[in-house]
């Protein structure tokens, strides 16, 4: 009985690894540098358009600036797979992809449908103000730089709330408030808020410093993170230098938890229990279709070990759907299945977008429609998490910890 218990964990551990030392965790961290790399050069454009734009504020510069941003969140969203089961990630992420945001910190505010949390800076405005006092200590904000930004105004307090760096402040600057709730429209800034010579709303010399400023970091914060997975980057290290099983957990917890907790639960599903179009994602420029259909892109590129890049060269390996299919090729195609549903359901939203019917219109109260849409890419979301917890299984993977959310497993404590 013994020698039989010590050939089958045998053959399970070669057959964990009969893919080669790490083979998995490299492509994984290829698609990883590739993404950030990508999300850089598409950061590099849109500052490259603000500049422009600047040079010239016309409405038709604006609407390239738009444009480039959201374009840049075409990539970036697909990288958020790798957030919850690096550290490294999860640590840097709130630099560049906060929400939700008080955007009465960085600018002036519409306060009739202006619901921001409990904090002392939810509408400073540090664009009309030029000095900021925090527990007693005055800082300087007279001259609004990458430095400001990061180092003395973005979370300050120790507010998560207090976002004032990364793609949603820049959404904000760009867009400005949407005060249509979840009726049809989005932000409407005027281009005019970044003229010197027909300024409106006061300030646009510092508002176009904080737009240039905070692009600025943007590139940054994304040009150290595509070096953190470099040949010698930190954040592969940190991966590749694990044992593949503990590697893989990793790879798991971040798809799980992105599928699951976060972007079924925190994303979605809350929204639509509570109608509230403040827990819309991209919620200034009414891109929230494009942002959760591209999260399940990456989560799906990740499975298969493949990505194509903007030079349209295809990045690829060894991947986890080649060790499961190995092991259980029917469990294999039925993530794979899941996987694809869920695309299919995450693109009704957006083709319902393109046709007008925003995601903030589709959890709009009474939307029975539109409620449904959400509901069934939420209910495609929840069994393909399902599919992933039995791939952790079958690798006897027991330690997953997947991230959660209320509104999916206690959903009578979100009213409370």
């Amino acid at each position: 009985m013994f020698k039989s218990l010590s050939l089958l964990l045998l053959l399970f551990s070669v057959s964990f690894n009969c893919l080669g030392k790490n083979n998995i965790l490299v492509t994984y961290a290829n698609i990883a540098e590739e993404k950030y790399n990508d999300s850089l050069n598409l950061a590099q454009a849109l500052l490259n358009e603000i500049n422009v734009f600047l040079d010239n504020p016309t409405s038709t510069n604006l609407e390239k600036v738009k444009k480039s941003w959201l374009k840049a969140r075409t990539i970036y969203q697909q990288t958020e797979v790798f957030r919850f089961g690096n550290a490294l990630v999860d640590d840097w992420e709130g630099k560049v992809n906060a929400w939700p945001l008080d955007e009465g910190l960085i600018d002036y505010v519409d306060t009739t449908n202006y619901y921001p949390t409990e904090n002392d800076f939810s509408n400073f405005n540090l664009i009309a103000n030029k000095k900021l006092k925090v527990e007693g200590n005055l800082i300087d904000a007279n001259i609004i730089n990458p430095d400001l930004l990061e180092n003395k105004i973005h979370e300050i307090g120790g507010n998560e709330a207090n976002v004032a760096t990364g793609y949603h402040a820049i959404e904000f600057l760009l867009w400005g408030q949407d005060l249509n709730g979840t009726n049809a429209g989005k932000g409407e800034r005027p281009h005019t808020d970044y003229s010197l010579d027909n300024c409106t709303n006061k300030n646009c010399d510092r508002r176009r410093q904080y737009l240039l400023a905070a692009t600025e970091l943007l590139v940054k914060d994304l040009e150290d993170m595509k070096n953190l997975w470099g040949s010698n980057g930190e954040a592969r290290e940190d991966l590749i230098n694990n044992s593949n099983k503990e590697g893989i957990t990793r790879i798991l917890t971040g798809m799980g938890s992105l599928s699951y907790g976060e972007l079924a639960g925190e994303r979605m599903k809350l929204g639509l229990m509570l109608h509230d179009p403040e827990e819309e994602h991209d919620c200034f420029s009414d891109n929230t279709h494009n942002s959760h259909f591209y999260n399940v892109i990456g989560i799906e590129n990740i499975y298969l070990g493949n990505y194509t890049n903007l030079r349209n060269k295809t990045v690829e390996g060894e991947s986890l759907s080649d060790l499961v299919a190995k092991k259980d090729k029917n469990l294999d195609k039925k993530l794979k299945k899941s996987l694809k549903n869920t695309i299919f359901h995450m693109q009704k939203i957006v083709n319902s977008a393109e046709k007008g019917i925003t995601y903030d219109m589709l959890i709009g109260e009474g939307n029975k429609k539109g409620n449904a849409l959400i509901q069934n890419a939420v209910n495609a979301l929840v069994e393909q998490s399902k599919n992933i917890e039995k791939v952790a299984s079958l690798l006897q993977i027991n330690n997953l910890q997947v991230e959660g959310s209320d509104s999916l497993d206690n959903p009578e404590a979100v009213f409370n």
